[in-house]
């Protein structure tokens, strides 16, 4: 990557060849975690055609007792896709994209690489991209795991730029017939249409000039009222601990090569879809949590114990909506310490799971988690959304949000993996 490019730029992509890719392109791992018959309807249809499904590992089979198997599969069909000669090679690109979602909107997006030494998942990081949410660090050896010997590397990142004015990627859409279409096809599982356009050489450099503008100094301590803080100029919207995987490798791989050698490791950088935080079509969702196998009524009494004046029904405070088997009611909490009601229920029950039985899963959805809620022995929280405006501005003043605070849309408009890259 030239150093024009401020932590983004073009990289060599791969692209399925003579498949169905409506067969061969399926949504994010982290998606459908408690619905297993997802997956295993996934997999029906796939069938024994080419398909990311068989180089990804869905989160709903981490714990299935099988994780290794699962790994060594991975690596052993990347390697067949590979010496089959699947993939036709992009050389240096950026494609541009148009998601149209099942609810009709249309999602812009730009596919290229992030410069992990421009990344940082810690909070309170002062590098060029960061995190948004808090990164759970048991997510991510068993990431690591698959990419650490995987030659191959698909993405479902989807990584945020602050453009309100939309310069940056949505002008594209009247350049498209400069452009040569290399993918149009429907995605499964109300997953709507994409298409995917090569950009020239002239629309790279136009590309590189806006975000050398949106990167400068002096701009963003005017835009965010940010004399003296450090630029953020771009944010991980999905995908976190992906990346974060991603940055775990590439630091072992600096930890046995010559510092001089280590823009040259393929490692260094990782296959995402930047998009702007202004895109019409993109609609901050909360993501709500469900606990399962729990003692309901003693976690409601403790929550309440917890935090001093809380008391059931709806007042003036954080409100926490709550659905189980005898109904749903809510919790008013009259002096929070959070900034956000996520933050003061996520802060509750991480204390409260270590020292009771049960377990947590963040759900996206207010039927499936009045579902799964509604069951014996579960309890669902409903939480609100986050205004998409307050985002950059709160990683640059108070840090990373609580894991899972927030989320892009439904499970089923998420990244579809598509795209891949070598990392070997």
């Amino acid at each position: 990557m030239e150093n024009r490019w401020p932590g983004f730029g073009p990289t060599d992509i791969l692209l399925p060849k003579d498949c169905d890719l409506t067969k061969w392109s399926v949504v994010a791992c982290d998606q459908y975690t408690s619905q297993n018959e997802y997956w295993q309807r996934v997999a029906e249809r796939v069938g024994e055609a080419p398909s990311a499904l068989k180089v990804i590992l869905p989160e709903s089979q981490l714990e299935d007792g099988h994780a290794e198997e699962h790994i060594a599969a991975i690596g052993k069909t990347m390697e067949e896709y590979l010496a089959a000669d699947l993939f036709r090679s992009y050389p240096n690109a950026l494609i541009y994209v148009e998601r149209w979602l099942d609810n009709q909107k249309l999602r812009r997006g730009l596919v290229g690489a992030v410069d992990l030494e421009c990344y940082d998942y810690t909070p309170g990081a002062g590098t060029l991209v960061r995190a948004t949410e808090g990164t759970v660090l048991s997510r991510i050896p068993p990431r690591v795991a698959v990419r650490r010997n995987a030659p191959l590397e698909l993405p479902h990142i989807m990584m945020l730029v602050d453009d309100p004015d939309q310069r940056l990627i949505e002008h594209l859409t009247y350049e498209t017939d400069q452009m040569e279409q290399i993918y149009d096809f429907d995605l499964m599982e109300r997953g709507g249409h994409i298409s995917g356009y090569l950009l020239t050489p002239e629309l790279q450099g136009d590309v590189a000039d806006l975000l050398e503008d949106l990167a400068a100094p002096e701009r963003f301590a005017q835009q965010y009222d940010a004399p003296g803080k450090p630029v953020l100029l771009f944010a991980i919207g999905d995908g976190n601990h992906s990346l974060a995987s991603a940055k775990a490798t590439y630091e072992e791989e600096k930890q046995h090569t010559l510092k001089e050698q280590w823009a040259e490791l393929p490692s260094r950088y990782a296959l995402v879809e930047l998009v702007n935080l202004h895109d019409e079509s993109l609609e901050f969702e909360p993501i709500h949590r469900v606990c399962f196998n729990v003692d309901v009524k003693k976690l409601l009494a403790d929550l309440l114990q917890t935090y001093p004046g809380a008391y059931y029904g709806e007042g003036t405070g954080h409100k926490i909506t709550y659905a189980w088997a005898e109904g749903e009611g809510k919790i008013t909490i009259p002096q929070p310490t959070a900034q956000l009601e996520v933050g003061t229920l996520q802060e509750f029950l991480d204390r409260w799971l270590e020292t009771n039985t049960g377990s947590v899963d963040y759900v996206h959805g207010a039927d499936v988690t009045r579902e799964l809620g509604t069951k014996d022995g579960n309890i669902g929280f409903l939480l609100p959304a986050m205004e998409k405006n307050q985002l950059f501005k709160t990683v640059i003043f108070d840090g990373v949000l609580p894991r899972k605070t927030f989320s892009m849309g439904e499970a089923h408009d998420k990244r579809f993996y598509l795209e891949a890259r070598k990392i070997k």
